[in-house]
């Protein structure tokens, strides 16, 4: 299937040049495929040849490293799961949640150590992450998740007031805020390439601009590109929102459309009404949530707010005017004295959800082949966590990670086919929208 031509984000826009790695030609033998060339495709195969730097591993992407969430997402890496804590806490349980949570803190964590640790440049800062409350309604829902997380246990996730949220990041809409020490923020464009370069030092095998269009399972995989073959005894399908062009993988998730606009780098005079001195990385507490941050070089980076939903299996949904102007209307909404800035940057981009909004990852069939699927937007941390358990599931080796994950091996629940999918699908956004719309009654009597 040809995926779309996309509007690029600010990442890929402003990467500079960029040599992808030669298609493949001809017939290829390995241990492991991984199929995907975003965080989770290369952080597998690059902890597999760490692990046994004897297995022959190559690496499918379709287009270019980065092209598809990895290059285009908002740039957190953080512990949020699904819908957050309370939603999460809601559908699967506390006891889940505290699994979650301690999961997701440790794939933070491993982010940034293995930034650090091989010294990949990608504009990394560890600022702190804020939920900004705007209403009573988030005010409460926010003070609901801080004792619900310090009532499990957890540190370092503490209620702001509105004077204290607004002493790092002055909106005048903010009402308070959670406060979690947690969280990294990159250039997500250059991070996926520097673990490219990872994975070729390692001896893995890249291959850019080679889609796989079959797959065959015995007596070994035979996977099927324009211009080649792969034969292989084991295969990673790190292929997140793009799962469902994969028959086994078809109703284990569905790819939902969120957008994002960047401006151009503010002024000191800009922002200086706004402080933001310690760059933290913030969002809303809608279902529909607003993400933001500030750049190295000073832009704002805002999106979120309406999803796209695709029928059937098309992919054609990453620009969207009407979400792009909400956008807009929305960082001017929140600061005012960003009135006439300019946009710079406009794009979108598939996430993919599952019908209960938890991740999945594990076998699929027999122990030959594994997946990872259902981040629902909040892979950038995850993804390089559950890379250590694919790594750990492809070798066979128990781990603490394999029992430790409560993603790992779970039920998924499957989507219905179309178009039961889209009218389900579409059901709940129009719940999750009107659930924002009540909530922000009173955001709109004290705007008018």
């Amino acid at each position: 299937m040809n995926l779309p031509d996309s509007p690029p984000s600010l990442w890929l826009a402003t990467y500079g040049p960029y040599a992808p790695e030669p298609s493949l030609a001809g017939d290829l033998d390995v241990d492991v495929a991984v199929i995907g060339g975003g965080f989770a495709g290369l952080m597998t195969a690059y902890e597999v040849r760490r692990a046994d730097p004897a297995l022959r591993v190559a690496v499918l992407e379709h287009q270019v490293v980065g092209y598809g969430a990895s290059g285009r997402n908002g740039s957190f890496g953080m512990t949020v799961v699904g819908l957050g804590f309370g939603v999460t806490a809601m559908l699967k349980g506390k006891r889940f949640v505290r699994a979650a949570h301690r999961y997701m803190e440790r794939a933070v964590d491993t982010m940034g150590e293995l930034i650090q640790r091989e010294r990949l440049d990608c504009d990394y800062l560890r600022p702190g992450f804020l939920r900004a409350a705007t209403t009573r309604s988030y005010v409460k829902r926010i003070q609901h998740d801080v004792k619900l997380m310090q009532d499990l246990g957890f540190t370092g996730i503490d209620w702001l007031d509105a004077d204290a949220a607004r002493a790092r990041v002055n909106s005048p809409r903010y009402l308070g805020a959670m406060l979690e020490e947690r969280l990294v923020l990159v250039n997500p464009a250059k991070l996926v390439r520097q673990e490219k370069r990872l994975c070729l030092a390692a001896g893995v095998q890249v291959y850019e601009h080679t889609p796989v269009v079959e797959i065959s399972t015995r007596p070994r995989f035979r996977l099927t590109t324009p211009a080649g073959t792969v034969a292989a005894e084991k295969v990673v399908f790190a292929t997140n929102a793009y799962s469902h062009l994969f028959p086994p993988l078809r109703r284990r998730q569905m790819p939902a459309f969120t957008y994002m606009i960047a401006t151009e780098p503010l002024t000191p005079a800009q922002l200086e009404p706004i402080g933001w001195t310690g760059y933290e990385g913030v969002e809303d507490a809608r279902n529909l949530i607003h993400y933001y941050r500030l750049t190295p070089d000073h832009r704002l980076v805002m999106g979120g707010g309406p999803v796209g939903l695709a029928f059937r299996s098309t992919l054609a949904h990453d620009r969207d005017e009407d979400a792009w102007r909400h956008l807009e209307e929305h960082l001017r909404f929140l600061f005012p004295s960003l009135e006439g800035v300019a946009i710079t940057h406009r794009w979108g981009g598939p996430f993919s959800v599952t019908m209960d909004l938890t991740p999945a990852l594990g076998y699929l069939g027999d122990h030959r082949a594994v997946y990872s699927l259902g981040c629902i937007g909040h892979g950038v941390s995850m993804s390089h966590l559950n890379a250590q358990v694919l790594r750990d599931l492809v070798l066979e080796r128990p781990s603490d990670l394999t029992s430790s994950c409560p993603f790992v091996n779970r039920r998924v629940i499957p989507w219905p086919p179309e178009p039961l999918r889209i009218a389900v699908a579409g059901a709940l956004r129009a719940y999750l929208r009107a659930e924002d719309w009540v909530n922000e009654r009173e955001l709109r009597a004290r705007s008018s």
